[in-house]
């Protein structure tokens, strides 16, 4: 299944990027180009969006759409289990939909259960970091990038350590969803994903109503049961959603995070030295080489936007690496740096009313991680070949072994 072109009419002006080539990456020479020529790029799907500005300003356009269905059948997916998924799904969701569905999370995924998660996250990261420290060396996913938010799964969700190896390999290839257009094995393996773990949902949703615990899965089943804000087959759907959220988003973050630390051992070392800047390191880390690559959004109509007309149902897709590495909007951004004080925050959690909500957790969960590990290890190594998930959706490396001096 191949993606449709969707795209406005060429311009000479226009920079043309192929960002379904397999090889294609945000952080090429042909996207830094593309960006200081233009503000946007034709691509076979629609408009790349390169800059900050127009970025900022197109995610809380109202008169976008993320029109989860446009997507799909630009995939060539008309019906199935991952259109039922996807076109359902919270993040596709507007207006009162997307309200309704959103209240019934943001009421149980409240600030005070997320701070009562740092002292595990903490405790799980020093130990983690000890064993590695004891190793040496590591298949880095194995060791802490997999094993960090299934501890943080196991107290917030309420998913039960002994069923990692059930679901770990379906929550880690649902993401790629974002990338069908790269064709494949790609949809088949989405479709393979979500019927797993609409199954594992189904039972664990089933379990928590009949043994409720204090866990956010059990408070969203009882919620659901007790108003009737969102039916059953919406919650299932959420709750698939996370799972996949709290998993991989996370774990690629992490891989991302040491990956570039390997490339930039002096801001390793720094980190290890004064941990007050863990903070800012996480931030310009996801900055740097961020795990959710791309946001989109659907024109509903045709719209008048920084002098062009685009007609109804161009797809523009911000380019998150890029757009975070624009130097009108990160001055100095074209060097890893955590000693930077950035005054303009990173895109990759979206923006407008569809703000991640995992956003807080996954800040939570990195920036206790990555002075657990740098107040210990000499700076990262990478030892194996390393390849790539791809660029237009949620990225990062397929494996990672270190050693660490």
């Amino acid at each position: 299944m191949s993606a449709e072109t969707l795209s406005v009419p060429a311009s000479p002006s226009v920079p043309f990027i192929n960002v379904i080539d397999p090889e294609f990456r945000f952080d090429s020479p042909d996207v830094a180009r593309a960006q200081a020529e233009n503000w946007y790029a034709e691509t076979p799907l629609g408009v790349l969006v390169l800059r900050h500005a127009e970025a900022q300003e197109l995610v809380r356009d109202g008169r976008l759409t993320h029109n989860g269905t446009g997507f799909m059948e630009q995939n060539g997916i008309t019906d199935g289990p991952v259109y039922d998924w996807f076109v359902n799904g919270l993040v596709n969701q507007d207006g009162d939909t997307h309200r309704r569905m959103r209240s019934l999370v943001s009421r149980a995924f409240t600030p005070r259960m997320l701070e009562n998660l740092r002292p595990l996250i903490r405790e799980t990261s020093e130990r983690l970091a000890n064993e590695i420290e004891a190793a040496g060396a590591c298949d880095f996913f194995e060791a802490f990038a997999d094993a960090l938010p299934l501890a943080v799964m196991t107290q917030l969700l309420g998913v039960p350590a002994e069923d990692f190896p059930r679901f770990s390999k379906w929550s880690s290839e649902i993401g790629l969803v974002f990338s069908l257009a790269l064709g494949g094995d790609i949809p088949g393996r989405v479709e393979t994903a979500v019927v797993g773990l609409y199954d594992y949902v189904e039972s664990l949703m089933a379990d928590k109503a009949a043994h409720p615990t204090d866990d956010l899965i059990s408070a969203l089943v009882t919620a659901q049961r007790a108003d009737g804000t969102v039916s059953h087959e919406e919650l299932r759907n959420l709750v698939v959603t996370m799972v996949f959220a709290a998993h991989d988003t996370t774990r690629l973050q992490l891989a991302n995070a040491l990956f570039t630390f390997s490339e930039h051992p002096d801001q390793w070392a720094l980190l290890g030295e004064r941990p007050e800047l863990a903070g800012q390191a996480v931030e310009e880390v996801m900055r740097w080489r961020p795990s959710s690559n791309a946001v989109y959004r659907y024109a509903a109509e045709d719209i008048e936007f920084r002098g062009r007309t685009f007609p109804e149902g161009t797809m523009f897709m911000i380019g998150v690496q890029a757009v975070q590495r624009d130097p009108l909007a990160y001055p100095g951004g074209e060097a890893f740096d955590i000693t930077a004080e950035r005054k303009t925050p990173v895109m990759q959690f979206g923006g407008g009313p569809h703000y991640c909500l995992g956003a807080p957790l996954a800040r939570m969960e990195i920036t206790e991680a990555l002075p657990a590990l740098a107040r210990r290890l000499g700076a990262p190594t990478v030892t194996g070949a390393v390849t790539w998930r791809p660029a237009i959706g949620i990225t990062g490396p397929n494996e990672l072994r270190l050693r660490f001096g």
